[in-house]
């Protein structure tokens, strides 16, 4: 613990404790990890044969890094996860406005403190995770905010503006000994670019005219979208040229892994008395439905799909599944094909589309919940082994569907249509009401969308029909 460490620079000198710089504490501690086995950045999938590895070699090889990806690609989420690998305590210098390495103060206050109190200088224990800064990039930011301002109060009291203690520093020096974040950094005004390249490259900084010479232990990582980045003009070439690692993130390769992010990230709705059960494929449906929009021609592809769309599609679906079993006086909840309407205001709250028709947003998600579903039933049915049930709509019998409609409807469909058990059980092995309704849906909503069926729909409501 850190009450347990020295407390003054005497005792920490005795104990023979050695202060490394950032990058290399870093990446000691990253050997170590990688030699234990342990996990290095949990809750981050889909990477670990991509950007895991090239973020590895880049804390080996001590460089700056860059993340490039589209919103929603857990860019800062990796950022933030990289305090793990610094100590989790760390010594510095108490009651000083910069974190010091109390062996080799950068600071006026911090080398005047040493020199009038020697050993006895007190020392006080940062957590890790104090030692993470971070910062999004937007026009108005100023240099004083990242890198400081001469504070008229010190120089009110007599001392002259070239004096290192006139200075109020900024996010960047107080994020001294740590890690420190700049997310989109492409929209940083080329002035602060210019300061940020100090802070990076000549360890020093320039405030209100005046130099001052201040070598920071700071490790800078940076996230952007591509296209702001490669764009000429947004960054200036110098600090582009600083960052020796680039690294493209991206979007889950496969639905397995979007389905796994679903997952860990969506909020669990969960009540007394109200059992939730979500089958397998609804979940690929929803990771479908995000995977069809990053190729959808009607969706601005330039500012991407976040993941975060197939969470916020897959809690609405859950959400109008509960509030159909709460109003109808059911305990099982499970989401079928026709809650799937519900999630249009989800998505289309995260998305840019590249019409702005009245009108055709609805059309478009109509189509990607539409390819969504008869992809996944493609993967989980053959047509073959259903002509049964297209034999028994042809001989003039109909089906109706809704997410209105209680589960005990479902189950009379599934004693009225010939071969519809059997089909159910090719989709599910859950024999509860709630999972063979949301079965039945994708059932026949498969067969329509391939053609086999016709469909008459209302709102809410939909007729299936040979």
């Amino acid at each position: 613990m850190a009450n347990e460490q020295p407390a003054t620079l005497g005792a920490l000198r005795a104990s023979g404790y050695r202060v490394l710089p950032v990058r290399e504490e870093i990446r000691k501690n990253l050997i170590a990890n990688l030699e234990q086995g342990v996990t290095l950045f949990p809750g981050i999938t889909g990477y670990e044969d991509t950007v895991i590895p090239q973020l590895e070699n880049a804390i080996l090889s001590g460089h700056d890094i860059i993340l490039l990806g589209e919103r929603g690609q857990a860019k800062s989420r990796i950022i933030r996860s990289l305090t793990s690998l610094l100590d989790e305590w760390t010594p510095v210098i108490a009651g000083v406005e910069i974190p010091e390495n109390p062996f080799a103060p950068i600071s006026e206050q911090g080398r005047s403190l040493i020199e009038a109190m020697g050993d006895d200088t007190p020392i006080a224990w940062v957590h890790r995770d104090e030692r993470y800064g971070e910062k999004l990039a937007t026009p108005d930011i100023t240099i004083a905010d990242l890198i400081g301002e001469v504070d008229p109060i010190k120089v009110a009291e007599g001392r002259y503006l070239s004096d290192q203690l006139t200075i109020h520093f900024g996010l960047i020096p107080r994020t001294n000994r740590g890690i420190f974040a700049i997310n989109e950094l492409p929209d940083l005004a080329e002035r602060i670019q210019v300061g940020l390249l100090n802070a990076m490259e000549e360890r020093d900084v320039q405030i209100r005219g005046h130099k001052v010479r201040l070598p920071l232990d700071v490790f800078i990582v940076a996230t952007a979208n591509p296209e702001d980045y490669t764009n000429r003009g947004r960054i200036i070439t110098p600090l582009k040229d600083r960052y020796g690692s680039q690294i493209r993130t991206h979007y889950p390769r496969n639905v397995e892994d979007e389905v796994s992010i679903i997952d860990q990230e969506a909020a669990q709705l969960s009540q007394e008395g109200y059992q939730v059960v979500v089958p397998d494929y609804m979940k690929e449906v929803v990771a479908e439905i995000t995977r069809l929009a990053r190729r959808s021609p009607d969706i601005n592809q330039r500012s991407g799909v976040s993941v975060r769309a197939s969470v916020a599609d897959y809690e609405a679906m859950v959400a109008n599944a509960f509030r159909r079993a709460v109003r109808l006086g059911e305990r099982e909840v499970a989401p079928r094909i026709s809650d799937l309407q519900f999630i249009k205001p989800a998505l289309e709250g995260k998305v840019e589309f590249e019409t702005v028709e009245d009108g055709r947003e609805d059309q478009i998600v109509d189509r990607l919940i539409q390819g969504a579903v008869v992809a996944v039933f493609n993967r989980r049915c053959s047509i073959t082994d259903l002509e049964p049930v297209i034999a028994a709509f042809k001989s003039g019998i109909s089906a109706e569907t809704g997410e209105a409609l209680p589960v005990s409807h479902y189950q009379q469909l599934l004693k009225q249509v010939d071969g519809l058990s059997p089909a159910v059980r090719q989709v599910t092995a859950d024999a509860s009401p709630a999972a063979q309704a949301a079965a039945v849906e994708l059932v026949l909503e498969g067969l329509h969308l391939n053609k086999r069926l016709n469909k008459d729909s209302v709102i809410g409501q939909s007729r299936y029909r040979g």
